[in-house]
């Protein structure tokens, strides 16, 4: 007897596969090609914070209803009004020549698209209880790795070949193939009125500011943190505050947005942390690894997409490995120190480089092995962190929101920790590279003639400038490429940290 099969399983699992790639790719292309972007929006790098935290916060308040929606739309209807507004922000955005147009374009984005992963991991149990659901299993994980890694690549081709404008075109393209083969694929059934949750609009709003003000306050850190540190604290604070409001609300509410009292299972909270975890190194990576190859090497960006997508599409064998192993045994542990090593020699392979560091012998293969990394620890912990809730429909779908929603945090600090950092450490570099540039110092005074000798041709009487101007860019990136190996070294304890951890842990085996 053949198991039960979903009538329209192969355009569900294409839905499912399209939604979480094009989460994973959206998050990657804006984030790597950040500098055009807001180069075409009129907006400075710092402005990226308050976009970045936008998003969230609008993400996070879309998924916090997701279910309350469905419950009333139905499947189809809440996907196509999902796409729906995501690509009206996708509009917004390719056509913005003003920061302020962007920022708005982002939100309905924010609004739209961050229910994207959580719709893609729900309606995987759409196919009935059977081995088939694996199928769905492997659309989901599959789709996070082709998308985190073509994410670069693709950028790099929307901005080389016409604009930015370009990458949220293509983003909306992909969002109406997704919303078509939704409408064909998933159920309009709606949940009876007596059995539908409760919306509460102004904790979500106690919510969303909570959400922002945390975020800001950490984003902001980077560039604010000694002109307006005890400012950004009380942000802080605040913040944390209406987060924690929020969550014991929902925790003693007799019919909450989100059941926290049933989640509060070892497996999904310690499950929830891992993946907020691999979210943070994810955002930290994608932040650092274009500064690592454009900022501390001098490589165009252009030529950084291309070795970035190359390194991370190592998931995707990675992942075929993977799948054939989990037929066979699904336990945990053995994916979990996999992944945390791959960590480890990722990092290791990147610390070693130096000024004179080639792309693709050199930082490649690190990147490449960081791509082994996402898939064992991302995959395993969405495989094993609902185990314990698939008998309860409505903890299943409120689990995997709030996963989502702590994604979106982790993405968020990833970045925001990657930036101070990079910060800190280009600060002290840059004080002990700056005491030998002086005339006064015998190296200085020899390189700086060469360059003159140099220059003298093409710069005549400003030949000591130019010369001058091209030390000082030499010294900043430099600072830049010696911060980015601190980083790697952190991540290198971090790996071993996580590798060790997991070999004692006894709640994800």
């Amino acid at each position: 007897m053949s198991p039960p099969k979903y009538p329209r399983e192969g355009l569900l699992l294409a839905t499912i596969f399209m939604l979480c790639g094009l989460e994973f790719l959206q998050v990657g292309m804006i984030t790597f090609a950040a500098g055009p972007i807001f180069g075409q929006a009129a907006g400075s790098p710092e402005e990226f914070t308050l976009a970045t935290v936008v998003y969230a916060v609008f993400a996070i308040a879309s998924l916090s209803h997701q279910r309350w929606l469905v419950e009333r739309m139905g499947w189809r209807g809440f996907l196509q009004m999902s796409v729906a507004v995501y690509i009206a922000g996708a509009a917004i955005c390719a056509n913005s020549s003003a920061f302020a147009v962007f920022l708005a374009g982002r939100a309905v984005m924010g609004l739209g698209g961050g229910q994207f992963l959580t719709a893609a991991r729900v309606t995987v149990n759409l196919i009935p209880p059977s081995p088939r659901r694996f199928r769905g299993i492997l659309a989901f994980a599959g789709a996070l790795t082709v998308g985190n890694g073509l994410a670069p690549w693709v950028a790099s081709l929307a901005v080389s070949h016409g604009s930015a404008s370009w990458i949220f075109v293509t983003l909306a393209v992909l969002a109406a193939i997704a919303g078509a083969l939704g409408t064909l694929a998933l159920p309009a059934d709606i949940v009876p009125v007596e059995k539908r949750s409760q919306g509460h609009p102004l904790l979500v709003l106690v919510m969303m500011a909570g959400t922002f003000l945390t975020l800001y306050a950490l984003l902001r850190a980077p560039y604010d943190f000694f002109s307006r540190g005890p400012v950004l604290l009380l942000m802080l604070i605040a913040g944390i505050g209406g987060l924690l409001y929020f969550g014991l609300h929902q925790h003693r509410h007799e019919h909450p947005l989100l059941v926290l009292k049933r989640l509060m299972i070892p497996r999904y909270v310690a499950g929830i942390a891992t993946f907020t975890l691999g979210y943070m190194v994810l955002g930290a990576n994608n932040y650092m690894f274009p500064v690592l190859m454009q900022g501390g090497l001098g490589f165009s960006w252009e030529v950084s997409g291309k070795v970035q997508t190359a390194g991370l599409i190592a998931a995707v064998p990675t992942f075929a490995i993977m799948a054939m192993v989990l037929k066979r045994n699904q336990s945990a542990k053995k994916f979990y120190v996999t992944g945390f090593a791959f960590l480890t020699l990722s990092s290791l392979l990147l610390v070693r480089l130096n000024p004179e560091a080639n792309l693709w012998t050199d930082v490649w293969p690190g990147i490449a092995v960081f791509g082994a990394f996402i898939t064992p620890v991302m995959v395993t912990t969405a495989l094993h962190s609902f185990m314990d809730l698939m008998g309860d429909e409505v903890a299943f779908a409120n689990g995997q929101q709030l996963k989502n929603m702590m994604s979106q945090f982790g993405v968020s600090l990833g970045s925001a920790g990657a930036a101070l950092f990079l910060q800190w450490r280009s600060s002290a570099h840059l004080s002990a590279l700056v005491e030998r540039f002086a005339p006064g110092d015998a190296v200085f005074n020899g390189v700086a003639g060469q360059l003159s000798e140099q220059f003298s041709a093409s710069y005549g009487a400003q030949a000591a400038q130019a010369a001058t101007a091209t030390l000082a860019q030499q010294v900043s990136q430099q600072a830049v490429l010696l911060s980015s190996l601190d980083f790697f070294g952190f991540l290198v304890g971090l790996g071993l940290l996580g590798a060790t951890v997991m070999m004692a842990q006894r709640i994800l085996k």
